[in-house]
């Protein structure tokens, strides 16, 4: 068994999500569905009813936030009741496209990382050209989650993973310019690492540029084996008990 901790493959961004969630089922591959908006999150919560393989994570993301008002916060909120909802995500903070709202997307995250821990859930967290005021806001709270795709420096990702929060290691670590994702495996604690794809995107070599699936982890895998002198059983093992500890799956 292995476990994507963060992925897309939901109608709005794959045609074929269904047959992607089949293969990985066929696969024995677990995967937790990231929404972003109000139809994403409705679309993950229908596929984790319909597939056994299937986890739904639900929450704004950045890209969203003119359109989320109280409204939009008490839908989320009832929706966390659902049965297979086991984290509020994909949320956080982007300032690499757009940097005259970040007062609103640090009042969208906190709602939501409020929710979190209302509920007791874990959160899975965007952080892109923001990491510093990711991590002032998420210390100031008493949650676990995972840092998605993560791209800082080794320094904070240490920092983060004293704060309880795991690091999310994606396709880039097997991309040959990539040493800062490589060297951040092998100095953080191996019980603080998960694997996921954020398929559609982000394919890892011999794939990179065509569309990422679940399927794709392997190669994520096995990279961080190499890495850490493991073998690829060894880093399968300890990845997927991971996401089963963070994430509370009783599988």
């Amino acid at each position: 068994m292995i476990i994507d901790t963060h992925c897309h493959i939901y109608y709005n961004e794959c045609k074929n999500a269904e047959q992607i969630l089949q293969k990985c089922k066929e696969n024995n591959i677990i995967v937790i569905l990231n929404g972003i908006d109000k139809e994403s999150n409705k679309q993950v919560i229908e596929l984790s009813k319909k597939y056994d393989n299937v986890y739904a994570a639900i929450g704004y993301d950045h890209s969203v936030v003119d359109k989320i008002g109280k409204e939009e916060l008490l839908l989320l909120e009832n929706q966390i009741k659902e049965n297979n909802v086991v984290a509020i995500g994909e949320i956080g903070l982007d300032y690499h496209w757009i940097k005259n709202n970040k007062e609103k997307q640090k009042e969208l995250f906190i709602a939501q990382l409020n929710l979190a821990e209302k509920y007791n859930l874990p959160v899975i967290v965007h952080s892109r050209d923001a990491v510093q005021d990711v991590y002032d806001i998420l210390k100031k709270k008493k949650l676990k989650g995972s840092i998605h795709c993560y791209s800082g420096s080794k320094e904070m990702a240490k920092e983060f993973v004293k704060l309880g929060f795991y690091i999310g290691i994606d396709g880039p670590i097997t991309f040959k310019n990539n040493k800062n994702q490589r060297e951040i495996v092998k100095e953080i604690n191996k019980d603080y690492l998960l694997v996921e794809t954020d398929s559609p995107y982000l394919s890892p070599e011999p794939f990179r540029g065509e569309e990422n699936t679940s399927l794709n982890l392997k190669y994520i895998i096995e990279q961080i084996a190499k890495e850490l002198n493991l073998s690829y059983e060894e880093t399968r093992k300890f990845t997927t008990n991971n996401a089963l500890r963070l994430f509370d799956l009783n599988i």
